[in-house]
């Protein structure tokens, strides 16, 4: 009787110890599944994270790239050889500029991007400067830009210009003559005036055409043309 409750002691003491394994295996497996839980939930959250991030990235770059293809730029609306259609707008000494008023004389419209920059500043005083040899040509000659009249009156008395400044606020003579383009500056695309001239013979047709003008020496290579044409 004494071996068989041996026996069973030893017995008891073996179940005991192999459910405390079981509970201690159990528990490891459970703290192995929380923690590949925890580790995949951590995932995720970066990845979602970095979606955010590159979504984010992408909706602050699309405005600049919609703002570049939604910016309206000009097409010329006549070319060499065509007549160009009748316009007004204001210009300095209170005068108002009419192209059917100047039908029988030879005109040449010089657009500029702004009043009282380097660039647009020069190509006024060489215009102003062979204005007399112009004249003496049957030619008359303004500067165009979308400055206001006052900016202009200023503009042409501080450099003691002699030719008129037409005012283009409403951008009607750009569009005309396709005078808006898309301009880089420091990293960025915005519409700007493109530096260009037009000549307009005695009958209101588009004879010559520059873009993308240079200032140096472009005022008498327009002179040079108006008296051999």
């Amino acid at each position: 009787m004494a071996k068989k409750k041996k026996k069973t002691t030893k017995k008891k003491v073996t179940k005991k110890t192999a459910k405390k394994t079981t509970k201690k295996t159990t528990k490891k497996a459970a703290a192995k599944k929380t923690t590949k839980k925890t580790a995949a939930s951590k995932s995720k959250k970066t990845t979602a994270k970095k979606t955010k991030v590159k979504a984010a990235t992408k909706k602050k770059s699309q405005p600049k790239a919609m703002k570049t293809a939604s910016a309206k730029v000009y097409q010329s609306q006549v070319k060499v050889g065509q007549a160009i259609p009748d316009f007004s707008a204001p210009m300095t000494g209170n005068k108002t500029f009419q192209l059917s008023e100047m039908k029988g004389k030879k005109v040449v419209i010089y657009f500029y991007p702004k009043d009282a920059t380097p660039g647009c500043t020069i190509e006024g005083k060489d215009f102003t400067c062979l204005h007399e040899e112009f004249k003496s040509a049957g030619v008359e000659v303004f500067g165009v830009s979308r400055d206001t009249i006052s900016s202009h009156e200023k503009f042409k008395q501080n450099q003691g210009y002699t030719i008129d400044l037409i005012s283009d606020e409403n951008e009607k003579m750009c569009s005309i003559f396709g005078a808006i383009k898309l301009k880089n500056m420091y990293g960025k695309q915005v519409r700007g005036i493109d530096r260009s001239t037009f000549v307009v013979n005695e009958n209101g047709e588009l004879v010559r055409e520059w873009r993308e003008v240079k200032v140096p020496d472009h005022a008498k290579e327009v002179l040079d043309f108006v008296k051999n044409s």
